[in-house]
């Protein structure tokens, strides 16, 4: 495969990605990088906290073990699959939604792809479908499947209401509005305290019920704040917005450019999501199956919180781009927040930290806890990973090469589920572990071929 030549530098691309006229001339600098991460990383850490507070409330509940099981192995690993495609709207809300006429097009098909994968979402959740999906194919636990049907149920709300508000979310990120973004996360996160107090307290509602209810009910809240938080970028900035010089406009997005750019990303958090399903199904086949589904929420929840920063940083880079000698400052950042993330991992890994946040935070039975910290070491290397990711990712985003995001997730699905097939296969180790281990795998893997793809980006042959 041959790699992309950049566009002329003196004829762009049709459809790149216009500079907003808030980018400031000269180089990029640490400070300017510091400014526009800090915001979007608060939110993201309230949002990744959502999972260890979720996992920690239903611990704390009537039929605990069964229902983390049946949420962490089943419901959220369909939900996020079912709305995968539209989670990329953020980048592309960020990148492409530049006036008003853009706003509308990036809307009008959020509302159409939400819509039909919410209907996917209903028949998978109420026909007999989830049956064979449940049983044939994730191969849950029997005690397991009536309550994950239950709460895959309550989840319906999920998919359109994290459509609509990541593409108000990337309008905000885009005019400078970023802190509002996480002024929505932290009304998502009381909502969700709320409810999971609530459920606490009566002590009687099974916990799947009480989970899901708060989490939908949270996902719609912040929703709704996004709405109201957009309105005044829609009335202002974005219905005046020009290009930088201010003589010409760029081409209007069309649906069609629209469809070029966003497929590849729709198809990118689809394949990542199939590992989620994937590792369940793999951990069912392996020994200590129960135990693994009950502790992977935990696991992967504690991951994600610590990675959430690094998430952050791919709408970072792509509205940061433009700037004068954007890749010195960027890389400098990349290797700081990376070298945070694996030390954080690594504490919690190899001293008591570990075993007080998943033993009396997160409220798992020692044994569970045990195995929680023994797989964690497996995990220590995602600390960086999330980071390099979106490093990578918005070059390439930013320069609307975005089939490479996507052939770097097949690289990443083949790295994960060799290392499963292997699990499986040697039938040996509890499948916490090696479905732990696939994670750390795939990510790796994914950061090599990104890596490889966005070189010509930060290495350009002829550099202004």
């Amino acid at each position: 495969m041959t790699t992309p030549v950049p566009p002329s530098p003196t004829l762009p691309a049709p459809d790149a990605p216009p500079r907003s006229s808030g980018v400031r001339a000269g180089a990029l600098t640490l400070g300017d990088v510091v400014s526009t991460w800090l915001p979007l990383a608060g939110s993201w850490i309230l949002m990744g906290l959502e999972l260890p507070v979720v996992s920690a409330a239903m611990a704390r509940m009537p039929h605990a073990t069964v229902s983390l099981a049946a949420y962490g192995g089943v419901v959220f690993p369909l939900a996020l699959l079912i709305e995968s495609p539209i989670l990329m709207l953020l980048t592309a809300s960020t990148a492409l939604a530049r006036d008003r006429h853009s706003y509308h097009v990036v809307r009008r098909f959020m509302f159409v792809a939400a819509g039909l994968l919410t209907v996917l979402h209903a028949v998978l959740a109420f026909t007999p479908l989830f049956d064979w999906v449940a049983g044939a194919v994730i191969g849950v636990p029997e005690p397991v499947r009536e309550p994950a049907r239950m709460g895959l149920r309550i989840m319906l709300p999920w998919t359109l209401s994290i459509a609509y508000r990541r593409t108000q979310q990337g309008v905000l990120i885009r005019f400078g509005r970023a802190r509002a973004v996480t002024w929505g996360t932290l009304v998502r996160l009381t909502t969700l305290v709320t409810l999971l107090g609530i459920g606490v307290a009566q002590g009687a509602v099974p916990a799947i019920v009480v989970g899901t209810t708060a989490v939908a009910s949270a996902v719609v809240a912040e929703g709704i704040f996004a709405g109201f938080a957009v309105r005044p970028v829609l009335r202002g900035p974005l219905a005046g917005a020009v290009s930088d010089d201010g003589v010409a406009s760029p081409p209007p997005l069309t649906m069609a450019r629209f469809l070029r750019f966003y497929a590849p990303l729709s198809v990118t958090p689809l394949l990542n999501f199939i590992a989620m399903p994937l590792s369940a199904a793999a951990m069912s086949r392996m020994p200590n199956a129960l135990e693994s589904l009950a502790t992977w929420p935990v696991l992967s929840g504690t991951t994600f919180t610590v990675r959430s920063p690094g998430f952050a940083y791919n709408e970072v880079v792509v509205s940061l781009m433009d700037r004068g000698r954007p890749v010195p400052a960027l890389r400098r950042f990349a290797w700081g927040l990376s070298v945070a993330g694996v030390l954080v991992l690594l504490a919690m890994a190899a001293t008591p930290l570990g075993g007080l946040w998943f033993e009396r935070a997160a409220a798992l039975p020692s044994g569970l806890a045990l195995m929680a910290r023994q797989s964690l070491w497996f995990l220590v290397p995602m600390g960086a990973v999330s980071v390099w990711q979106s490093y990578h990712q918005g070059m390439l985003v930013h320069a609307h090469r975005t089939r490479a995001i996507t052939e770097s997730m097949l690289v990443l699905l083949a790295a994960h589920v060799t290392v499963l097939g292997i699990g499986v296969a040697w039938h040996s180790v509890p499948g916490l572990a090696f479905a732990s281990l696939g994670l750390t795998a795939g990510g790796l893997a994914q950061i090599a071929w990104l890596a490889r793809r966005s070189h010509p980006l930060r290495h350009p042959a002829n550099p202004a």
